[in-house]
């Protein structure tokens, strides 16, 4: 059964659109928007043949963040929805609460520690 602790919820979705600004605030460093998707920035060190290789490096580097970031973005965003729908808070796989204890460190778990 989800949660309906009103307080507890909001407090919920406080954390979670604080994270999301926090998200996109470090995307904003390393990617560009396009629509509804972040494009990681090549960075434009020099044209030597050093300067390339660490282009190339500082770019894949910035890719990996960029789909972690977007993963946990996408994460909080599914959390929210939940919220809204009254859904928030049970494990998707036990059909149990997730103990309050998790979602106040992890907002947007979506199993609780059992099946995690």
């Amino acid at each position: 059964m989800p949660y309906t602790d009103k307080v507890f919820l909001a407090k919920q979705r406080k954390k979670l659109l604080e994270k999301r600004k926090s998200l996109y605030q470090e995307l904003g460093q390393i990617a560009k928007k396009k629509g509804n998707r972040f494009l990681a920035i090549f960075p434009n060190f020099g044209i030597s043949e050093d300067e390339n290789a660490e282009e190339v490096e500082q770019y894949t580097d910035a890719l990996s963040l960029q789909r972690e970031l977007e993963k946990q973005l996408t994460d909080i965003n599914i959390a929210l929805e939940k919220i809204k729908r009254g859904k928030y808070g049970y494990c998707e796989n036990c059909k149990k609460n997730i103990d309050k204890k998790r979602l106040n460190v992890y907002p947007e778990a979506v199993t609780c520690l059992k099946c995690s």
